[in-house]
């Protein structure tokens, strides 16, 4: 029996009988995940850096209950306010990408973080769901007012961001979001010569980073040609997957994280793959696929084109970030430092990817009869 009566008319009834309970279950499912794989993949990496051996699994605990508090706050959002609260975080986290190149600390070779007391933040990782509001907005104004440049505004508002994180410099997080915003324009019915077009310039900065940035030409040629170049990770993890086979060697049993400097982030999944087995890894594919599909779905069916756009977005950034550290893990793509959602160590991820869902949550909340709303032609979420 339900706690809360359906007579209650209070904030939390509201949102509890108006919320997507099985996405918002999901999202803390991989929630627990992420502690449970901080757990195994952790310790070896903090006692090879002198670090107590919880050290990491600690900071996981304090990044995931602030992530839930923040998850849980904006889903109590209307779409107004979620509006409001992208284009001010938007704001504030570029101002702070600007810094970063300032006076933030130069970490193998980037300028991506930044302190604010003892907080050591990454921008961009808040930068980008907030990116996917404004975008979203700027796009759906134009179908409603044809007269408002609303689409060359967000044109704008991509070519800011993605100059900004060149010049980090992020080539991983660049090529997201471009992937995020070239779905979201097929999504409101761009011309394909246009999408073509942004292939091309995607092709042509992808070109000129590897003739004149060496780190990123390294990782490409150590890609296309293993034997020429230091591959340890990626070997590591793909022996881990191998030495797990279908049920893994057990919590604990894995031997990959005890080499792997990124076994706690960028290679968790490896780490998953080694202890828990090809099935593990399966589940966890799985339930991403189920978020994925699920907001897509309640996208499909909204009838606010800014809501359709911006939880289409969003989930397509979610969707490709995992598809982009599953597919360095298995060695399928160049190595990369980009996190699993909820899954990897890393404060920045976590809140930004919590951001991401909050405003997904709050976007998917029943408003009216959602069996009888019908997507505007300008957005054929099909």
């Amino acid at each position: 029996m339900s706690l809360i009566s359906r007579s209650d008319r209070g904030a939390l009834a509201r949102w509890w009988f108006t919320i997507d309970r099985a996405l918002l279950s999901s999202v803390m499912l991989l929630m627990a995940i992420g502690v449970l794989i901080s757990m195994a993949a952790s310790p070896p990496v903090a006692e090879r850096i002198g670090l107590d051996s919880f050290h990491f699994v600690r900071g996981q605990l304090v990044f995931v209950m602030i992530a839930f508090a923040v998850c849980f706050a904006v889903s109590f959002f209307d779409p107004t306010s979620v509006r409001r609260l992208g284009f001010a975080t938007f704001a504030v986290a570029l101002a702070l990408m600007l810094a970063a190149k300032f006076i933030g600390p130069e970490i193998k070779g980037a300028h991506r973080w930044i302190y604010i007391g003892p907080l050591n933040l990454q921008p961009s990782e808040l930068a980008k769901p907030a990116f996917v509001i404004v975008a979203a907005w700027f796009l759906s104004e134009h179908t409603k007012r044809p007269d408002m440049p609303g689409q060359y505004i967000a044109y704008a508002a991509t070519g800011l961001f993605i100059a900004l994180l060149v010049l980090q410099p992020d080539f991983g997080q660049t090529a997201l979001v471009t992937l995020t915003f070239a779905t979201m324009l097929l999504l409101f019915g761009i011309a394909w010569s246009f999408v073509l077009g942004l292939v091309g310039v995607i092709a042509t900065g992808a070109g000129v980073s590897y003739m004149l940035v060496p780190h990123v030409a390294s990782r490409i040629d150590r890609f296309l040609h293993p034997d020429k170049g230091d591959t340890f990770q990626t070997d590591t993890a793909v022996s881990a997957f191998n030495n797990g086979g279908l049920m893994g060697a057990g919590p604990g049993g894995g031997i990959a994280k005890m080499s792997l400097p990124d076994a706690h982030t960028d290679f968790a999944f490896a780490v998953v793959g080694e202890e828990f087995g090809f099935i593990a890894c399966l589940g966890l594919m799985v339930l991403f696929f189920f978020i994925i599909i699920r907001v897509l779905k309640r996208a499909k069916i909204e009838e606010d084109p800014f809501a359709a756009l911006a939880m289409a977005g969003l989930v397509s950034m979610f969707g490709f970030q995992a598809c982009i550290n599953m597919g360095v893990n298995v060695g399928l793509l160049p190595a990369k430092g980009m996190t699993l959602p909820f899954i990897s160590y890393g404060g920045s991820s976590l809140l930004g990817t919590a951001l991401a869902m909050g405003f997904v949550l709050a976007l998917a909340r029943k408003r009216g009869s959602a069996s009888t709303m019908v997507l505007p032609p300008h957005v054929a979420l099909a």
